[in-house]
């Protein structure tokens, strides 16, 4: 695994790198596990924009992944470690002992050949999942459930891994990549070991055109806005807009609380999140 950089020969290249992909087995998807999805462009069922600066982009093909990771018991072999237009991390095609195949998010050091399950009784290796009761504190693990059969909701971005710090009655204490610490109920499930592709945080676009391969349009400054289209527009010059930053709805854009207080999952929060300067002082 590394990154590709080219011979500075146009101004684009000169500024971008690519991953080189060397972990890849294959090119081609398991047509079973594919489907088709619509491009909505940021647009909701009544056609209004709820996400700005979307749109065009290449044509994806959606790969159906298994989050539950709920057929235990049964070994699976691993057949593919592909890439996903949908992610950012690699996910691996299974063959399962019974014939039937499923798409997994691939975990870093995972390999063709590799026999992984998942279970209550299977052994903590990389790859198997398991409820959190059973996992030895310390280690890494990613695709973390927030309820019981749910299907893992946290945890799901290339190179990233929560940690398992301390297990105490029907709950426990895991510390997420953004520094949260929070408390998950024990038989929610987890995949043990850190997700692959770490590099991805290490690669440049480099020019305009390729975020619009991606479906992502430019992004307009809402200062340099009318008034009527965002509350930073408008004034006499290059006026600052005159409040602290937010969103064209006005949510404020730095330090303003967005959660839901009313949420439950909110009362099992620890502490916080960290921000990018205490991560940098690992304070």
């Amino acid at each position: 695994m590394g990154i590709r950089i080219y011979k500075p020969t146009s101004a684009g290249r000169r500024n971008s790198s690519v991953n080189d992909y060397s972990e890849l087995t294959t090119t081609k998807p398991e047509k079973s596990l594919c489907k088709r999805i619509k491009k909505n462009g940021g647009r909701n069922h009544y056609g209004i924009t709820t996400t700005r600066f979307r749109g065009g982009g290449a044509r994806r093909i959606y790969r159906i992944i298994d989050f539950k990771r709920n057929k235990d018991n049964i070994p699976a072999k691993v057949a593919t470690i592909e890439y996903d237009p949908n992610r950012n991390c690699f996910i691996s095609l299974l063959h399962y002992a019974d014939g039937e195949k499923r798409y997994i998010l691939a975990p870093l050091g995972l390999k063709a050949g590799d026999l992984i399950e998942s279970g209550l009784n299977c052994e903590p290796k990389i790859g198997n999942a398991m409820p959190l009761s059973v996992i030895p504190a310390g280690l890494e693990i990613h695709n973390v459930e927030m309820r019981a059969g749910q299907g893992g909701k946290l945890v799901r971005g290339a190179g990233n891994a929560a940690r398992i710090v301390a297990k105490e009655g029907d709950w426990v204490t895991i510390i997420l990549p953004s520094g949260e610490m929070r408390m998950i109920r024990k038989e929610c499930r987890a995949t043990i070991g850190r997700l692959s592709n770490p590099d991805f945080q290490n690669i440049r676009i480099g020019k305009a055109g390729r975020k619009r391969h991606m479906g992502i349009r430019p992004h307009v400054r809402g200062k340099a806005m009318n008034p009527v289209a965002h509350p930073m527009g408008g004034g006499e010059g290059r006026a600052n807009g005159g409040r602290h930053p937010c969103s064209p709805t006005g949510v404020p854009a730095k330090g303003g609380k967005t959660r839901n207080p009313r949420n439950p999952n909110n009362k099992r929060i620890i502490r916080r999140r960290k921000s990018k300067r205490q991560k940098q002082l690992n304070i």
